[in-house]
């Protein structure tokens, strides 16, 4: 069995100051593999010995979480694995987060994980649970990380391979921009398709759910200013900028509710509505800000040209003045046809046929749909809960991954590009 400290002490930090993360166990013991036996032999034996240094990946990664734009130690632990591989990984110019290559040839699949954690505590109370006051991979991208890492130590001791595999260790997906950063950089440049798993402790381990077609919705942001007109001093003189963004706040949703058609699942949440108190007639100005979520990628194409139309009609009886910001956070992540179906071919030959299992769109956002936008691939879920006790949910203090669930990850990501690659 592999040691652990081997892999994850270096000399070298690729290309960050920040020092690699330390080792939290010498040993791990091995799990179930959910995914033995379905090959190739090359992956079947890497996995037979290397199943155990996975997991310490993934333990590590996750006594160790770091906030989006700060996981420096992240990345530099990925790219000292990665360079104990053979591998030339490439952090950002961001300074966190990496782009890395297996294999050689013309054709080029990409597979992603996102590296980033979140301002959530964890009460599991596992050994490897964080040591970060306040922050843990409650979304299970430790989870992530360690199976793409799995991925390509796997590829790495492939004989051969049909072409490359560019492997992309996005930071930042929690607010989102880390996508950006990694297409800016060129991740994507010449990829013909490109993959991804995402934690669901709602689906049983050993199986992954994919779907055709939107599978989570968009999110934009809006951050609405009233300023008033007149002196302030008497209200018959001035505009009433709290009425107006009370007029804003309950009439657009309504609006926006027969605007759209509802089967788009068209959602606006306001989370802030603000306007400083004044002793002397009506605050001067205020700010409304929410967001609007949309499982239709043509709705949400439409949807800045209509909020603002809305907005408009609804602040002009009030006399204020406004500013409209709508900025789309992520686009709906709409899985390519054909992608999915080369998924779902992939996860069959790694674990079985029932593996595969359907799954339904979320109103979450995932910023992979900006990948989509630039190249086809397809995003699916795999499944993390062990069937015992309550399935729990992302983003809580409880979340907690079971870890049969890695194997099953690198078989599915593997089989993923081998047979994206060898499709044609």
């Amino acid at each position: 069995m592999t040691s652990v400290a081997s892999n994850l002490l270096p000399a070298s930090t690729g290309g960050t100051d920040a020092v690699p993360f330390g080792p939290i166990v010498d040993d791990v013991a091995p799990v179930v593999d959910l995914g033995a036996g379905h090959g190739p032999r090359w992956l079947d034996e890497w996995l037979d010995a290397n199943l155990a240094l996975v997991m310490a990946w993934r333990r590590t990664l996750h006594a160790n979480p770091e906030l989006m734009r700060r996981e420096f130690r992240t990345t530099a632990t990925i790219v000292q694995v990665l360079r104990s591989l053979g591998l030339a990984p490439r952090v950002l110019p961001i300074g966190t987060g990496v782009i890395c290559e297996v294999g050689d040839g013309p054709r080029v699949v990409a597979l992603r994980a996102d590296i980033d954690a979140l301002a959530v505590p964890e009460t599991t109370g596992e050994p490897w649970a964080s040591r970060v006051p306040g922050i843990s991979h409650a979304c299970g991208h430790d989870v992530h990380t360690a199976i793409l890492l799995g991925a390509a130590a796997a590829l790495a001791s492939a004989p051969a391979l049909p072409g490359r595999v560019r492997l992309l260790f996005q930071p930042a997906e929690e607010e989102p921009g880390g996508a950006h950063d990694v297409i800016a950089a060129g991740g994507v440049e010449g990829v013909e398709r490109i993959f991804g798993l995402h934690c669901d402790p709602k689906v049983l381990v050993g199986r992954i759910g994919t779907r055709v077609g939107p599978v989570t919705s968009a999110c934009d942001m809006l951050a609405l200013r009233v300023r008033a007109s007149g002196t302030g001093r008497r209200n018959e003189l001035s505009s009433d900028v709290v009425h107006a963004l009370g007029v804003v706040a309950t009439g657009l949703p309504a609006m926006l509710a027969r605007r759209v058609d509802p089967r788009a699942g068209t959602v606006l949440a306001w989370g802030l509505m603000d306007a400083p108190e004044t002793p002397y007639g009506t605050p001067r100005e205020g700010v409304l800000r929410g967001t609007l979520r949309t499982g239709d990628p043509v709705v949400n194409g439409q949807l800045p040209a209509l909020v603002e139309e809305i907005v408009g009609s609804l602040l002009r009886p009030t006399g204020v003045r406004f500013e409209l910001d709508h900025v789309r956070a992520v686009p709906v992540v709409d899985n390519d046809p054909e992608s999915t179906a080369l998924l779902q071919q992939a996860i069959t030959a790694a674990l079985g046929p029932r593996a595969v299992t359907s799954t339904t769109q979320s109103s979450g956002g995932e910023d992979f749909g900006w990948y989509l936008e630039h190249v086809p691939g397809s995003y699916a879920r795999l499944g993390i809960w062990s069937g015992e006790g309550p399935q729990g949910d992302l983003h809580q203090p409880t979340f907690h991954a079971d870890e049969r669930a890695l194997p099953v990850g690198v078989r599915a990501m593997v089989h993923a590009a081998l047979g994206s690659l060898e499709a044609g």
